[in-house]
């Protein structure tokens, strides 16, 4: 059963999970920072994801995102980066005071620092939404008959703002993984989450299973696992090894 997250004792025991970890993290300098939207939907608890756009430079580009960005000097810290970025990507002002805590850091291909903030944003309306017209526009995706209404903030219809419910992302027919070998041998296997209207991969399944782990536990398996993973890929204590071929992928 869904653990009721969104309610003010799940809200405490997260922050208090969170604690001494965000103290720590919110010292250190990093290359950049998430938010991870935990919102309200209709009454049902879930992630905020964006869709990022295929205008944007680089190898990101149509990717889905937790929103976020690289760290400003004149950030104050890496939740100001979160925060702040998300205000500019999606309009979306959240106090500091929502902010949960810190989870842990992840590691691109650069090997660049990045910190997921979780922050719990309450009940959402995608229409209050104003999100930059270069980089997103909005959309919302509650499962069931696959029901996804977007609305164009610029000619690009594929760009949006969706929310998975964590009960969907808790399903096991929604997860799979990826194997990743090098040499030949095993190197490391990472979460992938499907059948929402994009695939959930990468960085932004790394820290959405970090986020199941933390608001669902008992509930969600992680899929993280496997030895000479790259720095920030460690799974956590209850992790599983894979036992599937090296180099499968499944659900893909």
């Amino acid at each position: 059963m869904l653990p009721d997250c969104l309610s003010a004792e799940g809200e405490l025991r997260c922050r208090r999970l969170l604690a001494t970890a965000t103290a720590r993290l919110r010292a250190r300098p990093a290359s950049a920072a998430v938010l991870v939207p935990l919102c309200s939907v209709r009454g049902v608890p879930a992630l905020l994801y964006t869709l990022r756009s295929s205008r944007l430079t680089g190898r990101h580009q149509g990717d889905v995102s937790f929103p976020g960005g690289k760290c400003d000097p004149a950030d104050q810290d890496v939740v100001h980066t979160a925060l702040r970025e998300t205000q500019e990507e999606l309009g979306l002002a959240v106090p500091q005071e929502h902010v949960w805590g810190l989870l842990r850091p992840v590691y691109d291909r650069q090997k660049a620092t990045v910190v997921p903030v979780l922050a719990g944003v309450g009940p959402l309306d995608p229409q209050s939404l104003r999100p930059n017209s270069e980089e997103v526009s909005w959309g919302m995706w509650l499962g069931g008959s696959s029901s996804l209404s977007t609305v164009s903030a610029s000619c690009l219809q594929v760009d949006e703002v969706f929310a998975l419910p964590l009960a969907h992302l808790l399903q096991t027919q929604n997860q799979g993984y990826t194997h990743f070998c090098q040499g030949g041998h095993f190197c490391y296997t990472l979460p992938v989450f499907l059948h929402g209207p994009h695939r959930v991969w990468g960085l932004t399944a790394i820290i959405t299973e970090f986020a199941l782990q933390l608001l669902a536990p008992g509930t969600y398996q992680p899929r993280l696992a496997g030895p000479g993973q790259p720095r920030g890929f460690e799974p956590l204590a209850s992790s599983r090894q894979a036992s599937s071929t090296p180099g499968l992928n499944k659900g893909l």
